[in-house]
């Protein structure tokens, strides 16, 4: 048997709707652009860390082999040591694992994690840039009804 419910969204007329239903409607809107805001800086961190992570390893150079270093354990606290091998570094993979890669190898994946990230970035935009747009279309449809009904003498 045959389901008649359609996988396609149901579209509603806003101007259709009433002043509760359009503030309903607003009020979601609203929490669907912080979040995707939010996102959208998280996003922008991660990829300001990547970039980060590309010029630490240039500094690395053959010529400060043996050089004393300070080596990050957590975001604030670093402890001194000796670059002993100044080919390879020790590349945060994700999940608690640790891949040795050449500096080459190193920046090559940072550089993709850059590009991936860029590419969320662009899209995550155009949809927070359509979100904004249906919002002042809501407003302006919530600001006409307002207006609509002012100007209505009240029935009793």
């Amino acid at each position: 048997m045959a389901s008649t419910t359609s996988s396609q969204p149901q579209q509603i007329n806003v101007a259709d709707l009433d002043l509760q239903q359009l503030s309903d409607v607003r009020r979601q809107l609203e929490e669907e652009l912080n979040h995707l805001t939010n996102s959208f800086a998280q996003l922008k961190q991660a990829q300001a860390k990547f970039k980060s992570c590309i010029e630490n390893v240039r500094e690395i150079k053959p010529q400060n082999k043996g050089t004393t270093i300070l080596v990050p354990l957590t975001n604030s606290l670093y402890v001194p040591g000796h670059l002993s091998d100044a080919e390879n570094v020790i590349v945060d993979v994700g999940t608690g694992y640790y891949v040795k890669k050449s500096r080459a190898q190193a920046t090559k994946y940072y550089e993709t994690k850059v590009e991936y990230i860029r590419t969320n970035l662009d899209t995550l935009q155009e949809t927070i840039q359509k979100k904004q747009e249906n919002m002042s279309y809501l407003v302006n449809v919530m600001q006409a009804k307002l207006q609509q009904s002012q100007t209505q003498p009240t029935k009793i």
